[in-house]
Parts: C-alpha cells; sequence; structure tokens
C-alpha cells in the first residue's frame, strides 16, 4: 500500500481525515459497552482508501449528476466485528449526515469491513479485489506489525472458470427475478414489481463484481454496489441517467423498494415510474451481458496469445 499521496486535493485530504475520525469514534462507541472479551480487545488495524480516489482517477460531474465515492476497507482484529449491523451502522449514518447536512464531506462513503484473517486469506487466494487495494490502495491509518500477505497470483483459467460460475449463477437469478417483476405488472401488484426489479439489479451488480473482481461486498445497497460496479466498468454509467428529477426519483423508488415495497404502508410508485425501470433494468440486464461476455473473451484471447 501507499501513503497518502500529494495528488488529493487539500480538500479531499481533509474529508478523509474526518472519516477517519468519525470511524474511529464510532467503533469505540460501538464496542465500549461489550462484555466479552474480543470485543473489549477490538481493534481497528487498517483503514485504506481504494478505487478511484486512490487510482487518481475519481469523477466529480455536477452537471452530468456523477460524483465518485470515496471507498474504504476497514480490517479488524477479529471477524466478529464485521458484523455492519453492530458495529458500522452508526458510522454509515453519520457519515449520510455529514454529506447531506453537514457538508463535512462532499462525497458519498462507502465501507467495507473484513477481518485481517479474512484479507489475508484472500490475497494468499488471489482474489483481483484484494490484491488491487494491497497493491493500489493509500493507507490512510496503519497499526504497526500487521501486515498484509503476500497475494498470490491466481491462474487465469481457474480465475475463467470461476468467474464463468458466478456469471451463470447470477445472471439467471437475475433473470428470474426480471420475468417476475413483469408478471407483478401485468398482476397490477406494483410494490411486488418494485422489490422484484430491485432485486434484478442487484443480482446483475454481484454478477459484474464476481465475473470481474470475483469479490462482492455482501450488500444490498443498489447505490453502493452501482458505485463499484461503475469503478470498474465505467460504460455501465448509461444504464441510469441522473441528469433529470424523474429519474433520480425512479431510481430512488428502485433503491428503497428492497424494504419499503414490502414493509411500508406508505410506499407508492406508479406505473410511468414503473414503465421507465422496466425499460432500464432491462438496459442494464443487456449491458451486464455484454461487458461480461467481452470479458470473458478478452481472457480467452491472453490465454491463446
Amino acid at each position: 500500500m501507499r501513503d497518502l499521496p500529494d495528488h488529493l486535493p487539500q480538500q479531499t485530504q481533509r474529508e478523509l481525515a474526518h472519516v477517519v475520525r468519525v470511524l474511529f469514534e464510532e467503533f469505540e462507541a460501538g464496542t465500549k459497552p461489550g462484555t466479552q472479551k474480543w470485543n473489549k480487545q477490538g481493534r481497528i488495524l487498517k483503514l485504506v482508501l481504494y478505487g478511484s480516489y486512490a487510482r487518481g482517477d475519481w469523477v466529480t460531474d455536477p452537471i452530468g449528476g456523477y460524483q465518485s465515492d470515496y471507498d474504504i476497507l476497514v480490517v479488524v482484529n477479529d471477524e466478529r466485528l464485521t458484523d455492519f449491523v453492530d458495529y458500522w451502522s452508526p458510522a454509515e449514518d453519520r457519515l449520510m449526515r455529514d454529506l447531506t447536512i453537514n457538508k463535512a464531506v462532499s462525497a458519498p462513503v462507502n465501507l467495507i469491513v473484513h477481518s485481517l484473517t479474512d484479507v489475508n486469506q484472500q490475497l494468499e487466494r488471489g482474489r483481483p479485489f484484494f490484491v488491487d487495494i494491497a497493491s493500489q490502495g493509500i493507507a490512510l491509518y496503519e497499526a504497526e506489525g500487521f501486515n498484509f500477505a503476500a497475494p498470490r497470483r491466481l491462474p487465469p483459467d481457474e480465475a475463467r472458470a470461476e468467474a464463468q460460475k458466478h456469471f451463470e449463477k447470477w445472471s439467471g437469478s437475475s433473470a428470474a427475478f426480471l420475468r417476475g417483476a413483469r408478471h407483478a405488472i401485468d398482476d397490477g401488484d406494483n410494490n411486488k414489481a418494485a422489490f422484484d426489479f430491485h432485486q434484478t439489479v442487484e443480482h446483475l451488480y454481484h454478477c459484474v463484481l464476481l465475473v470481474f473482481t470475483l469479490y462482492s461486498p455482501k450488500s444490498h445497497k443498489l447505490n453502493f454496489l452501482r458505485s463499484h460496479c461503475e469503478d470498474i466498468v465505467p460504460s455501465l454509467k448509461v444504464a441510469w441517467p441522473r441528469d433529470g428529477k424523474f429519474e433520480r426519483r425512479c431510481f430512488e423508488l428502485l433503491r428503497l423498494a428492497y424494504v419499503n415495497a414490502r414493509y411500508s404502508d406508505h410506499y407508492v410508485i406508479t406505473e410511468e415510474q414503473l414503465a421507465w425501470l422496466a425499460k432500464h433494468v432491462a438496459g442494464l440486464q443487456a449491458l451486464v451481458e455484454a461487458v461480461c461476455a467481452e470479458r470473458f473473451q478478452s481472457g480467452a484471447d491472453a490465454a491463446e496469445s
């Protein structure tokens, strides 16, 4: 990993310092009430910036409605401390308030949390996502004496075979949810259709991440998954227009559908909004199939050369 480079704007460096402070404060607050030894001895071992801000190719486009996120890997000393609800939701909520209300940060903050043991196992298995973080990531904080393992080089044939299995599983499940959404529209069940559209998109994004990196975070949050996929495959950005209020509202209803379409009496989505979603979810499906096919083809070409 690298130290925080000078190429990052001073404002970005200040915002990242704020994020680090929030993560430590909320982690301390979350572990303080614990009575178990593992809880009391819980530690953050590393905070690693990865993705576009680490590579130096972040995008800020207020006119087009696209803003690169701060992507941060949190490494802790015990697998039990990776439970997001118990230990990291308060930090995530606070950082969202800092973005939308307090304006302490100018970009959304995405967190993934793993134990050091898990990260090192991923590196030893040659998982590209973690290998890239280890080589390209920027250390925002590191405790001494807790090094990453040396990464293994995953043989291309092995990586391709695993990626193909992921594609078959997740593209198949996304297609099943898309069929379910269309049936729900025919039945006049708008909420069921919205939920199935959410699941279609979630599974498509997991498909992309697993095909390209052999890793996908355990998350239902479409903003988070979309950001990761578009960072890895920028051509996917065209799936979701962001420049109009109606378009942004439709995606927001899709994002909320995982919980609200099933459990909230206040969730309402119109036929017009569902029609827009149907068009763009189908477009995303076609894009995902195309980029994955291109990925497999490029891997086959590289193996032959």
